[in-house]
């Protein structure tokens, strides 16, 4: 493979413009510019969430599972963006949607029913699972704009959605891996009549 970028300033993008992969210029607030750095956003969080699961992991080995799934996203999430920057590009399909789905399934059977809402926190992994969640659903959100601006092809909206997914539950199983009781959320006392 070639060099992709020889230079890593342009110029071109100066005046609030950037190029997409296929020869058009947009503003760089546009909807898919919004998509692609969401995703890229989510990409580097999760990213410092799989540099926490290693190192954790030489004493917790319960966490090599979640790296063995989460680090093929950060490629995935890569893809992503290579379909939203260019548009006829397609590199995701339903399997890794699959894989996810399958993961989701095994680890909801070792943790069981959620009895009540949980919040984002116990350790610094399991809240990071949750930030990296929370940017999923953002991501999401900013591709369904686009989507209803210029329809998107293939599965990625489906793929965010079910990462997003997999991330709460990648954050509930973290905690049952570090032996860290889940946070309840306690619902404000009702006041007094």
């Amino acid at each position: 493979m070639g060099f992709r970028l020889s230079k890593i300033y342009t110029r071109t993008g100066d005046k609030g413009e950037t190029g997409l992969g296929d020869g058009r210029r947009v503003p760089k607030d546009h909807p898919r510019i919004e998509a692609i750095g969401e995703v890229d956003t989510l990409n580097s969080q999760l990213g410092l969430l799989l540099a926490g699961l290693t190192e954790h992991s030489a004493r917790n080995p319960g966490l090599n599972e979640l790296i063995e799934v989460l680090e093929p996203c950060q490629h995935r999430l890569f893809d992503l963006g290579g379909e939203l920057a260019m548009p006829v590009y397609q590199a995701l399909d339903n399997a890794e949607i699959e894989r996810l789905e399958a993961a989701i399934d095994r680890w909801n059977e070792e943790l069981g029913p959620l009895e009540n809402f949980i919040l984002p926190g116990g350790s610094s992994l399991i809240a990071q699972a949750h930030v990296c969640r929370c940017l999923a659903r953002s991501a999401e959100r900013r591709c369904q704009q686009l989507n209803a601006l210029e329809p998107l092809a293939g599965v990625g909206l489906a793929y965010i959605n079910r990462l997003s997914d997999l991330l709460f539950v990648a954050a509930r199983l973290i905690a049952r891996r570090q032996g860290i009781a889940e946070i309840l959320w306690q619902a404000a006392a009702k006041p007094k009549a």
